[in-house]
Order: C-alpha cells, then structure tokens, then sequence
C-alpha cells in the first residue's frame, strides 16, 4: 500500500525521485526494527524496565533538538523529526513505550499503599517533562495516546485516586478550555463536524477519505486501482493510508485489516494475563493498548466517527520511526510470553486479574 500510494503521487508530481525511494526506505526501517526486536526479545524484557529512567532521560534529550532550528525538521507547521543523514527519526515513537516502562519500574518500587503524594508526583513530574515536549510540537494525538495510558497505569496500580484522579480532571478542563481555543485545534473540531465548510483546507482530507472509502464499495477497485491516491487525497500514505485501502480492497479488506487487530490486541491481552510476573502484566497490557488504541484512533478518523488526530496507523501507515518502535514493542511482547521464572508477586497479580 506505502509503493500503491507514493508511487502514485511520484507520477503526478513527473517523477521528481524515483517511484521505489518510499518502499525501500520503509523497508529499511522494517529491517532495522526487526532487528532491533530480535535482539529485545533475547533481552529479558526486565531489563528494559530497568533502564528505563536512563533511556527516557535520553530520549527526552532528543525531544529537546527536534525543537532547535536546524536539527529539527518542520513539516506542515509541526517540529517531531530529526534529520540525520537523509533520513528522519521521531523520538516521540519511542517515548510512547518508554513512558509505561518507566512508570512500572518505579510504581513497583513501592509497597502497596507506601507511596506518598510527593513520590508520586515526583514521578509524574519526570515523566511530565517529555509530554510537554511532545504537546509544543504540537503532537496532540500522540499525547492524548500517552496521557490515556498513564491513566489506565495509575489505576491498574491502585494508586490513590486523590493523587491523580482531582488533578486529572482539572487538567482536563483547563486543557480542553486552552486547546479548544488554539487555531488548528478549532479548525480540526470544525472540520470533523462539518467537513464541507472548509474543502480546500482542513475538511479536504477528511472528506476525500470518505469518497475513497465509499467507492470501495463490497469488494473495492483493485489493487493500485485507487483514483483518491493521485493528489486528491494528499499524504495518503500516512494517516489516511487506510482510505486508498479501503477504496482498493473494499469493506471486506477493511474487515479483514480490523479482524488482523483484533487478533494482535487478543494475543497481546492473553500474554499479559498469563504473564508471571506483574512487571510482564504491566508491560504487555501497555503494548498491546497502544498499538491497538492507535489503530482504532486512526481507522475512527479515516471513516470520518472521530475527529482529526494526526496518529497514523500502527505497521501500515509510512513512517519509520513508527514502525520500528511498534516491531521492537512487538519483540518485547514475544519476550514477555517466553519468562517462566516465579513470580514474587503471584498472589497481587492474581488478585489485580480478579479486579
């Protein structure tokens, strides 16, 4: 779909670079993260765990250059890429995975019910720093993804309500107060509610998917046969990939995409329910909802029930920071099924299962 789709615009635009540069990129990054996932999934996933503070501390740091002129490369108006040697990396992606990997190491730290209000929002505040970094780029949906998974952890752990669910909600207020009355977000809102006000602006796409999602119809148009991929829908290869889908393989192709998440957010909950130790059950919940939750985000836009997020789809969509971190996610999973070792906290996880 990646080569259908950019290969497409190549040709409109009369051949400005070669009509494989996309796909063997993509490839490239496909390989590096299965790579990268091998090598996670021979590491117990522990490990990981433990590194965390220190690999979140890093990547914070690169959060930090995509905002600095010159190393940061801007696209429609948002700062998420460092540039190096042609070819762009979004350490958001990354943080994503590293966020939950730290709040597990440090909740777990702490005997149930010992931590204070201070340790918690100690916590909070080191995890607060690259989420910030992550909104000024802007990078909304990405988040609004990790500010849900905090959350789902924070009551997952049992941590006090008084220490996150006040604050939460006041944030949440103020937040919606404040981004609601930010340009783009308006504009996004407006369009979801009614793309036809703004065709040739932010209801453009919005639109365009729904035309190449319904002329797909039962069965679709066939494979590379899309019309909406030739600059009528334009970056389709990214968060819309699932429209030229849907308009070459039809409602049965989109069934068939959806069945194939469905099966990844069953096996990715069963690993975490059969998990031996709570870090494992922990972990694996996390994995599986963000890819998952990312997936029915970005099929919820295309199909025009949600409003513009700007998540793409997990090991569909271009982009391959994103690939390689769901792929080593992925191996991290795999890691997680294979740990037999005696758990020490048997009787807290069969009693959080039960919860």
């Amino acid at each position: 779909m990646i080569f259908s789709t950019t290969s497409a615009e190549v040709l409109d635009h009369d051949l400005a670079r070669s009509t494989h540069t996309s796909l063997v990129r993509q490839m490239m990054f496909a390989v590096a993260g299965v790579s990268l996932s091998l090598v996670i999934w021979k590491v117990n996933y522990r490990n990981i765990i433990l590194l965390s503070p220190e690999l979140l501390l890093f990547f914070t740091f690169l959060l930090v250059l995509v905002l600095i002129p010159g190393i940061g490369r801007e696209m429609n108006g948002s700062k998420r890429w460092i540039t190096l040697f042609g070819l762009s990396f979004q350490p958001s992606e990354f943080v994503k995975y590293l966020i939950p990997a730290f709040l597990i190491h440090r909740f777990l730290s702490f005997e149930e019910g010992k931590m204070s209000a201070q340790d918690f929002f100690k916590i909070l505040g080191f995890v607060a720093t690259p989420m910030v970094l992550i909104l000024i780029e802007p990078n909304n949906g990405t988040f609004a993804v990790i500010a849900t998974l905090v959350v789902i952890i924070c009551f997952l752990a049992r941590i006090s309500y008084k220490y996150w669910a006040i604050p939460l909600l006041m944030f949440t207020l103020v937040g919606g107060v404040f981004a609601y009355n930010l340009p783009y977000v308006a504009a996004r809102l407006t369009s979801y509610l009614d793309p036809e006000l703004d065709l040739r602006g932010k209801g453009h796409q919005p639109y365009q998917a729904k035309i190449a999602a319904g002329s797909g119809k039962l069965f679709g148009k066939g494979p590379g046969n899309s019309l909406q991929k030739l600059s009528y829908l334009p970056e389709a290869q990214n968060d819309y990939i699932a429209a030229i889908y849907a308009e070459e393989f039809g409602f049965l192709g989109v069934a068939l995409l959806v069945f194939l998440y469905m099966t990844l957010a069953l096996c990715g909950f069963y690993i975490a329910f059969q998990a031996k130790e709570l870090e494992g059950f922990y972990m694996a919940a996390s994995i599986t909802f963000l890819i998952c939750f990312q997936a029915f985000l970005n099929l919820g836009v295309v199909s025009g029930l949600l409003p513009s997020t700007g998540l793409n789809l997990p090991l569909f969509s271009q982009g391959g920071s994103s690939l390689m971190a769901n792929i080593a996610a992925l191996g991290l999973l795999l890691n997680i099924s294979t740990v037999t070792a005696p758990s020490t906290h048997t009787l807290k996880i069969n009693t959080l299962r039960n919860y």
